[in-house]
């Protein structure tokens, strides 16, 4: 009933949940909300490189669940800002069926006012705002489906997050090394303390599993030499690789073009067109309620009327909430998210995921 159109209707335009979170910010019709269980530091005090800490979240019921190695869409509602927030987060937690636990493991950088948030100030009780899981960096492989492939997970940094998640996942649900089925997880990072899962990696090393884990600190680089000697055949092995891009590149050289090679990029909450945000596109973006226009930019439509002094009404700004919705009344708009466009006139679209291409005309 939550989610019938006539309900839809009636609490138009703040949408069902803008009314179910004031009496419970657990309760969602359509949005995914998760309330913090626990936080804890992964990296040693006396790290190299910015604190690393994982959240436990308890999500919603409409949260539908995840594939290993998928991302997250994580807002949040910081102190003294006027807007919220949102990032892209790895899940660190093995495979999750719909409503269950996760966890995301966080690198608070210092220019990343949400990373900062999420790892130096979030505590137990907080309510996080979530998308739904994306990504196609994703296992393939399981117990139910066995196959003799030999599986390399070539991380670096926090790119072992979503390694992880895919481990998890194969040591979880039964995976033991048997039938000639065979892991290697090679990682680096920039020391010992900066080390993320430090203990869990023992434990697995020392295991009677199949999984074979080198752990590589300080000035180790990747090298070509030490995979083959690690993997001999590593082209034909099926790889995951997530990292940074001097350790995407020299890897992705070593494979000259393997089909067997998986890379992960990792793309900011909303997508950008090359230049950011500030980039010029050709045509203006005039707010016709308002009578305001401006030169068209990269930004999303809603970014665009923040920056001319509006204040439309938005809320989670993943384009899932619908809180944003306002007519376009001419113009071409492209999703920001799946690259689509569109030109109809007079259409409803939200502003927080599309942007102009060319003139617009919004009804703001």
């Amino acid at each position: 009933m939550l989610r019938s159109r006539l309900l839809a209707a009636l609490a138009a335009p703040h949408g069902v949940d803008r009314y179910l979170e004031q009496v419970n910010p657990m309760w969602a019709a359509h949005e995914v909300r998760a309330r913090v269980l626990d936080v804890t530091r992964e990296t040693r005090p006396d790290a190299v490189g910015p604190p690393v800490a994982t959240l436990t979240l308890q999500p919603t019921a409409t949260w539908r669940g995840h594939r290993a190695g998928q991302h997250v869409l994580v807002g949040v509602d910081l102190p003294g800002s006027a807007r919220r927030l949102t990032r892209a987060f790895s899940i660190s937690s093995a495979a999750s069926a719909p409503g269950e636990r996760i966890t995301l493991t966080v690198r608070a950088h210092p220019e990343g006012q949400v990373s900062r948030h999420l790892v130096e100030d979030a505590r137990p009780g907080d309510v996080l705002h979530l998308g739904q899981a994306q990504g196609s960096f994703c296992l393939e492989e399981s117990p139910a489906t066995p196959t003799n492939n030999h599986l390399v997970f070539l991380t670096g940094g926090s790119g072992i997050t979503p390694a992880m998640s895919m481990l998890r996942t194969l040591l979880r649900d039964g995976y033991d090394g048997h039938a000639g089925r065979r892991v290697t997880f090679l990682h680096y990072a920039r020391s010992e303390a900066d080390q993320i899962f430090a203990a869990e990696l023992d434990e697995i090393a020392s295991g009677d599993n199949g999984v074979a884990v080198h752990l590589r600190h300080g000035d180790a680089r990747f090298s070509e030499l030490e995979l083959r000697r690690l993997v001999p055949r590593f082209v034909e092995a099926d790889t995951w690789l997530c990292g940074p891009a001097g350790l995407v590149e020299l890897v992705t050289d070593a494979y000259r073009g393997s089909p067997r090679l998986r890379t992960e990029f990792f793309k900011p909450a909303v997508a950008r067109a090359a230049g950011g945000a500030e980039e010029r596109v050709a045509g203006t973006v005039s707010f016709t309620r308002s009578g305001v226009a401006a030169p068209a930019t990269a930004a999303s439509l809603l970014e665009q009327a923040e920056a001319a002094g509006l204040r439309p009404e938005s809320g989670c700004r993943m384009g899932i909430c619908l809180s944003c919705t306002s007519t376009k009344a001419a113009g071409t708009v492209r999703n920001i998210l799946t690259g689509e466009e569109s030109s109809l006139p007079d259409e409803q679209i939200r502003i927080c995921v599309n942007r102009p291409v060319g003139d617009c005309h919004v009804d703001l």
